[in-house]
């Protein structure tokens, strides 16, 4: 058995971990939203940047996450042979459906990824390929640099085939045969392939700082209900009942 004056020593460490552990998750949400809010900030000034074009793409990693969000206009021919189907990505309204992937060879040995769009999947038959059209020829497109597409969970194995769950950058480069700028450009609707019927309503990342604001002050709330307590039941409260 604890003595009494163990058992205060046991809740005082126990209320200063509950206090630095809240606190500190308080202030981890407040380094996130000051986190987004510099990412908004960045999307909204390089989006006023001129347009990148083939020579000025970025061809290394830290260069491109530099470009990320800038306007591109570019010039290539598409590798309509090489377009895979990313499924179960969405574009507002929640209707399931494949990202379209193509390479552009922005020149000879050099291609860059571009999500060309959405289209909605076959409801009766999940691996129908639906039906793009793929000018051929040189086109230029427009659009804004972006990362590659976001992962999501899929089971262990070796993507392969057109439709896939995620595509893998540098493992694509080596499928390929082709080296890929190390980013990949989301099109937007301009140019000649505007009419093609793929959707292109690309969200921007969500920045809600709000939520953020609200975690921390639930956290800081919490940090001052374990101090209140405390106080009242080890220091205030005794303190009364000794004075009664």
């Amino acid at each position: 058995m604890l003595s009494d004056k163990h058992r205060r020593w046991v809740v005082t460490l126990a209320a200063l971990a509950g206090m630095a552990l809240t606190a500190r998750l308080g202030v981890w949400q407040l380094d996130r939203a000051a986190q987004k809010q510099a990412l908004q900030r960045a999307i909204e000034s390089r989006g006023r940047l001129p347009a990148l074009e083939n020579t000025t793409l970025a061809r290394d990693a830290q260069a491109a996450a530099g470009q990320h969000y800038r306007p591109v206009r570019l010039r290539g021919q598409w590798l309509a042979q090489h377009t895979v189907f990313l499924d179960n990505r969405q574009i507002g309204g929640g209707r399931p459906g494949f990202f379209v992937l193509t390479p552009l060879v922005l020149a000879p040995g050099d291609a860059v990824l571009v999500q060309r769009g959405w289209v909605p999947r076959d409801a009766a038959d999940r691996t129908h390929l639906p039906a793009i059209t793929t000018p051929q020829g040189v086109v230029e497109i427009a659009g804004r640099v972006a990362p590659p597409p976001s992962r999501l969970f899929e089971f262990a194995g070796a993507a392969s085939g057109p439709i896939r769950q995620n595509l893998d950058l540098a493992a694509f480069t080596t499928e390929i045969d082709l080296a890929l700028r190390p980013l990949s450009v989301q099109q937007l609707n301009a140019g000649a392939d505007a009419a093609d019927g793929l959707a292109r309503d690309w969200p921007l990342p969500a920045v809600d700082l709000s939520k953020h604001h609200g975690y921390a002050f639930q956290w800081f709330a919490l940090c001052a209900l374990i101090a209140g307590l405390y106080v009242w039941f080890q220091i205030l409260r005794p303190r009364t009942r000794r004075a009664a």
